[in-house]
């Protein structure tokens, strides 16, 4: 019997969820994660000035081959991101503006994927947000069986069916689905103590001394002198 499968039930988190994700951003996400979940500093938009979070359909592909891609456009919703990974590094351009348009039509928020896209230009024009690899004009098969909804793995991370993908300029955090609520209150704390902090920067203060740098500094053996002297 195969073992690949193309799985059709997943469960989903609200749009109000995703929405807040989204506003709170990358990087607050990922430190309300306790800095864990980035996919890296390799996978990267196309597009600049875009944040989306969404629900993940994960894809599991052979390298240079896209038709489980077109598998997984049948079980994509509103608000879903598609997520895929394949069982080896490929740089193929394994994703175009067809399969953006027929993802936009069933109301998918945008595409993460481990290896290349093509159509960059008309992806741009198009407004269907995408974070990659690599750009790629190289083409694909659809020779090779993988799977849909089943979990996969970017860099160091697992992406599970149902996972919360947020992404924008910053790049790409999983938030996995059970923690979504405690990173989203984690989130908005961070949030509001830096709005905090940035009226009293703007009213002068350093964070050298808001944050107990200097100390710290001095703990270190670092001097503050108001000239070099001898020896400096």
């Amino acid at each position: 019997m195969s073992n690949h499968v193309v799985i059709r039930s997943v469960a989903r988190s609200p749009i109000e969820l995703l929405d807040a994700l989204s506003d709170a951003g990358v990087s607050t996400v990922h430190e309300a994660l306790g800095r864990t979940g980035f996919l890296g500093v390799d996978i990267r938009p196309i597009q600049t000035g875009t944040s989306i979070a969404g629900n993940a359909i994960t894809v599991s592909s052979q390298p240079g081959d896209n038709m489980m891609l077109h598998a997984a456009v049948e079980v994509c919703a509103a608000n879903d991101i598609l997520v895929v990974a394949n069982t080896q590094p490929s740089d193929h351009g394994m994703f175009g503006d067809l399969l953006a348009t027929s993802l936009m039509a069933r109301g998918v928020r945008g595409l993460v994927i481990d290896a290349g896209v093509r159509d960059v230009s008309t992806l741009r024009e198009m407004g269907f947000p995408v974070w990659s690899r690599y750009v790629s004009p190289l083409g694909t098969e659809k020779r090779t069986p993988g799977s849909v909804n089943v979990p996969v793995t970017i860099g160091d991370v697992t992406i599970r069916p149902g996972d919360i993908v947020c992404a924008d300029d910053d790049g790409v955090v999983i938030v996995p689905r059970e923690q979504a609520s405690n990173c989203l209150q984690a989130s908005h704390s961070r949030l509001e103590l830096e709005e905090a902090k940035r009226k009293r920067l703007a009213a002068g203060e350093l964070t050298l001394d808001m944050d107990g740098i200097r100390e710290k500094l001095i703990d270190l053996g670092v001097r503050f002198v108001d000239e070099p002297s001898e020896g400096d």
